[in-house]
């Protein structure tokens, strides 16, 4: 398994209205974009790990263009870190990776198991800018 490490400096806070609680800090801001590895790292119809804000997140690149989706690493059915060594391919139109342990394909754009309605992983908006792919991490969401 490829586990891309990637550290992120201390996220900076804006200054606390005496009407809010200082218990937590609000971000400057809720929403960025985290550069993780070039689009050339991720061979095409397959997935790599990164770990972005302590979360290991499977980033699987589907086809030889700049098709990137972010789904959690965490397969659900087998308890394990494993999503990204998965099976890329496709159901019915739907762009899927499916656990190499017990075979459950995930919706790359949903997080919803095809096979288990009931069951569904996080996903994350994921882009390609200038060569590089990019995660959209929620600052509260990441543990911030």
């Amino acid at each position: 398994m490829t586990l891309l490490t990637l550290a992120l400096p201390t996220e900076t806070t804006r200054p606390q209205p005496a009407n809010e609680s200082a218990a937590t800090p609000t971000p400057l801001h809720d929403v960025d974009w985290h550069p993780v590895c070039a689009l050339d790292d991720i061979v095409p119809d397959t997935g790599v790990c990164a770990l972005v804000h302590g979360r290991q997140i499977a980033l699987v690149r589907v086809g030889a263009g700049e098709d990137v989706f972010a789904i959690a690493n965490f397969d659900p059915f087998s308890k394990a870190f494993v999503l990204s060594r998965g099976i890329v391919g496709d159901r019915g139109g739907v762009a899927k990776i499916a656990s190499p342990i017990y075979k459950q394909s995930f919706d790359l754009r949903s997080g919803r198991c095809l096979d288990d309605p009931n069951v569904g992983v996080p996903v994350w908006p994921a882009r390609v800018r200038d060569g590089r792919v990019e995660v959209q991490i929620r600052a509260h969401a990441a543990g911030m």
